[in-house]
């Protein structure tokens, strides 16, 4: 039986659709919703004027106090992410939410025992060649690595 679902939440269109998706099973369920946004840690880089410009510097000399508003800025975004998809989908059916950070696909796994999630709702794109070498596929990694089921939503280009 399904009755708590955990859907994975950031401001992309794919985890709208997700969410959308995750909203509409669960009141055909009655499930309990779970919404969860990861922070994953933001490395501030310098360009450089040589070959490795493409990548740059990483930043050292952060303070404490910039440390502590650039957390705060992640935090508020994510609430803010939060918040949206619960007005937007939510109606009256009870939603927990969860800001974690790190890695999205740890994040999520590690949010779905928490919450004791039946199952886990995330959205998808279709990546390929250098776009899919560059960028982490947390749906993949979700996937992999869940021991409860994991419904991935698809979203077209």
């Amino acid at each position: 039986m399904i009755k708590k679902i955990l859907i994975g939440v950031d401001d992309s269109k794919y985890a709208e659709a997700a969410a959308k998706y995750g909203f509409n099973l669960a009141e055909s369920l009655n499930a309990h919703v779970g919404l969860v946004n990861i922070i994953e840690p933001v490395a501030i880089s310098t360009p450089i004027g040589d070959a490795n410009g493409i990548l740059g510097t990483p930043l050292y000399g952060l303070n404490a106090a910039e440390d502590e508003n650039i957390i705060n800025a992640q935090t508020q975004v994510s609430e803010s992410i939060i918040e949206n998809i619960i007005k937007k989908y939510s109606g009256k059916m009870q939603v927990s939410h969860y800001t974690e950070y790190g890695s999205r696909g740890e994040g999520i796994l590690n949010c779905s025992r928490e919450f004791k999630a039946d199952i886990i709702v995330i959205g998808t794109h279709n990546r390929s060649g250098l776009d899919r070498l560059f960028s982490s596929n947390v749906a993949e990694y979700v996937v992999k690595h869940s021991v409860i089921p994991v419904l991935v939503v698809p979203t077209k280009e």
